[in-house]
């Protein structure tokens, strides 16, 4: 019986005792779930699932699961290289399938980052095969068993039966072609999925893919023009072109036919996004989930389940970043599994033209790899120029596969909403800002640079000791930046009283707040018009033909002050704004045009895109280590935590590390010479004086001479 056999385990001892054949089991149900969700045949995932990992049988390995078990030096046994050694219990057409499936579930076949694909071990570990079958006649019967009781038709397996399956699969494995596994994707999910939940993985798998009811979002009111517009439009994907307020996100919800992506591009939008499909459709029994690098925390009052449901495959609906989906771009480990949670799926890609270029050229390819997965793309814009709005409609297909949905000029104008002023800096516009305060008004002051806002937020407290205020920035501990975002949306935004927000990017896409007036640092004009959007936002009958004042402040006369956007952009974005009259929705196309007359698109082909001009670019079953590109984009950020915190870091688990963990930009503080911990996410210790709740992180006491201890850490 199988319970002879619990003592055999799945995951180390120190990780609880977990019994191999539950282990096995669970991740068969959930590969079943998946398989079926993906249009694959179920039995034969089944079939997959329990072997992938019954190589663990192996003393060799359950002697490494052993609390103070120590690896001899060199020493390599992969458990999935052993479970090879049972494939001729299969039929000979289901071996390739359940190959797939066992052979690369931890490490790319060939090139792998350490060296332990199976093709690399079989080219450089002498005797590669000995050294896993080792005792195979003693642990292969015991194999056997736990397989039988699973629902396999088994047969003692001889040395050289078991020699047989391994050379088999070698040669299969050098035979394969460029591609993508969707087998290898549909183990990998749902070895993950098993893994995280344990036991209760078998209670949330009737939730893994349930599909959204998005009914509540064919509400209709002529406030919102896109919702009266009809969305059951024969073609497969969408464009839609609207301002701030017209009804966008109901529309492209309304156009979805299955299992949902949402992509936003910043925390604060996804935030509130998940915030607001969750309220809008949660006791529907749709699943929403959250997926970015603080995601945790947002859903830290869910239960343990919850929380770790957001990082794996399925959901009615997920909320996320482009960067949560760029695996795929790149082969990196785990893009099967992510193609597969994608596949079929609707995807939701909103202002994507607010990226960096390098960040646009993942999203376009993103978008050809989401072709190839049968996926259904709807994207959203308020600004996008021409030339890149052309760009992604021809990789859609054209006008015969999309629906470009836009508003009529005559609709267009009921958005004009904002009288725009020019003024050549700060201190010119405290004048306006007095006026304001003293009407009452909700004013937001928006900075390009974290420590600008913090040098205009410390002017303000001088100024105006009596009036509300706060300041909000990239560079708050992340407990700290969600309980700010909290207070913006649900204290100063609905003040009665005259109040003070200064800010940085964060406040552009997606945020619903709607204030009174905003003096902004030039920005590109894309970026300018998503600002002005959290101005005179609320839309009803008495609002439309009032208008409310915007002043924005001449560009800097040199490169580092303009940072971190190009001074060139900065002037032409700055000449073509109307200068004391109305923005007019009709003209803000020709005005991003002017801006961007030719959006030139990063060349991204080097870096080690998978997915180039319609051909995969990688041989399947193989998956890379993190790209160079996202190397690159990732290289400006570093983390950091402050004395205070240290002690509490080093002993926390990650959901609790990211709560006290400070976001700055590696080349700011990585020359400082700062203490750094080698746990979590490795973060450098800053000062205490280096932050305060109130403004967050001071870069100029970020230095040792401020330590108030100087203990090894």
């Amino acid at each position: 019986m199988i319970q002879d056999y619990d003592n055999i385990l799945a995951k180390h001892e120190d990780d609880g005792i977990i019994p191999l054949s539950r282990h096995l089991r669970e991740v068969a149900v959930a590969t079943e779930v998946i398989a079926r969700n993906v249009g694959l045949d179920e039995e034969l995932a089944r079939k997959g699932a329990i072997l992938h990992d019954i190589g663990k049988v192996s003393p060799l390995f359950q002697e490494q699961l052993k609390h103070g078990y120590l690896r001899p030096p060199h020493f390599v046994f992969r458990h999935e290289i052993a479970s090879l050694f049972f494939i001729s219990l299969l039929e000979e057409s289901e071996r390739p399938v359940v190959l797939e499936m066992i052979v690369a579930h931890h490490k790319s076949i060939l090139n792998d980052v350490g060296n332990k694909g199976l093709l690399d071990l079989d080219e450089n570990l002498r005797n590669c095969f000995e050294i896993h079958s080792e005792g195979f006649a003693d642990w292969s019967g015991r194999a056997l068993a736990i397989l039988e009781e699973m629902g396999f038709s088994v047969h003692p397996i001889s040395i050289e039966e078991a020699r047989e399956n391994y050379k088999y699969a070698i040669d299969y494995c050098w035979s394969l072609a460029d591609g993508c596994s969707e087998w290898k994707g549909v183990l990998m999910a749902a070895d993950h999925y098993a893994s995280a939940l344990n036991e209760k993985a078998e209670i949330n798998l009737d939730n893994l893919f349930i599909r959204p009811d998005l009914s509540f979002y064919n509400r209709r009111n002529v406030l919102y023009p896109l919702s009266m517009i009809v969305a059951d439009d024969r073609r497969k994907h969408t464009m839609v072109t609207a301002p701030t307020g017209a009804g966008k996100t109901d529309f492209l919800l309304r156009r979805c036919r299955g299992r949902v992506f949402y992509t936003l591009p910043f925390q604060a939008s996804i935030n509130a996004m998940y915030d607001r499909i969750k309220a809008d459709i949660g006791d529907t029994g749709a699943q929403v989930h959250l997926l970015h690098a603080t995601s945790d925390l947002k859903v830290e009052d869910g239960c343990i389940e919850e929380r770790i449901m957001q990082r794996h495959i399925g959901a009615s609906v997920k909320v996320l970043t482009p960067h949560q989906m760029a695996s795929i771009v790149f082969g990196i480990k785990g893009y099967e599994a992510m193609a597969e949670d994608l596949r079929g799926c609707d995807v939701i890609l909103d202002e994507i033209h607010t990226y960096s270029g390098e960040i646009q050229s993942i999203v376009l390819r993103i978008i050809e790899i989401l072709l190839v997965l049968d996926c259904r793309i709807h994207i959203g814009t308020a600004t996008m120029p021409s030339s890149l709005y052309n760009k992604v409609l021809t990789l859609l297909g054209g006008p015969c596969c999309v629906y470009e949905v836009s508003l009529s000029k005559e609709i267009l104008q009921t958005f004009n909403r904002h009288i725009i002023h020019k003024v050549s800096d700060w201190e010119h516009s405290f004048d306006i800002i007095d006026h304001a305060i003293v009407n009452g008004d909700k004013v937001l002051l928006v900075c390009n640079q974290v420590k600008r806002s913090q040098q205009l937020y410390e002017m303000l407290v001088e100024h105006y000791p009596k009036v509300k205020k706060m300041l909000i920035h990239s560079r708050f501990k992340r407990a700290d930046r969600q309980q700010l975002e909290i207070k913006l949306k649900m204290d100063f935004n609905v003040s009665d009283e005259a109040c003070i927000v200064v800010s940085t990017q964060v406040v552009e896409v997606s945020l619903d707040i709607s204030f009174d007036l905003m003096v902004t640092e030039s920005a590109p004009i894309d970026a300018l018009i998503q600002r002005f959007g959290r101005i005179n936002r609320k839309r009803s009958k008495l609002t439309i033909g009032r208008y409310k004042d915007i002043y924005v402040l001449a560009p800097p006369l040199v490169d580092k002050e303009s940072l971190p956007y190009s001074l060139d952009v900065l002037r032409r974005s700055y000449d073509v704004l109307p200068v004391d009259e109305v923005l007019q929705e009709t003209d803000v196309q020709a005005k991003l045009d002017a801006v961007y007359p030719n959006v030139e698109v990063s060349n991204i082909d080097y870096s080690g895109a998978v997915y180039v001009n319609g051909d995969w670019q990688i041989k399947k079953l193989c998956h890379y280590g993190k790209s160079a590109l996202l190397d690159l984009l990732d290289i400006d950020v570093a983390l950091c935590v402050t004395e205070h915190d240290k002690d509490f870091y080093k002993q926390s688990l990650p959901i609790d590390q990211a709560k006290v963990e400070i976001p700055v930009g590696y080349k700011s503080i990585a020359y400082k010479k700062l203490d750094k911990l080698e746990k979590g996410h490795r973060p450098y210790v800053i000062p205490n004086e280096a932050y305060s709740e109130e403004m967050g992180l001071l870069i100029e006491y970020a230095s040792p001479e401020y330590y108030q201890s100087f203990e090894i850490i």
